[in-house]
């Protein structure tokens, strides 16, 4: 089944949470997705603030929540909640 737009936005902004500052390899494995749909969603969760690039080492890059993301998180899952209870 394929996965809207959202979903795959909220998929990263959860693996990212879950598993701290991450570099691209770990997201495209904890969200499930392939390099190709991730990268242009990270530079599209960046220019709106949710979040960041850090580098590290050489050329190392590692990808983060930031705090405005942890409250949209927050909405979506107790937005998920609700749903589920009128749902039955």
């Amino acid at each position: 089944m394929r996965r809207s737009k959202l979903e795959m936005y909220v998929s990263i902004l959860e693996a990212l949470s879950y598993n701290g500052p991450s570099k691209i390899t770990r997201i495209t494995y904890t969200a499930k997705m392939n390099f190709g749909q991730i990268k242009p969603i990270i530079e599209d969760l960046i220019e709106n603030n949710l979040v960041e690039e850090k580098r590290f080492k050489k050329n190392k890059i590692a990808y983060s929540v930031t705090p405005k993301a942890r409250t949209i998180l927050s909405y979506f899952n107790e937005l998920k909640e609700m749903l589920l209870i009128h749902k039955d």
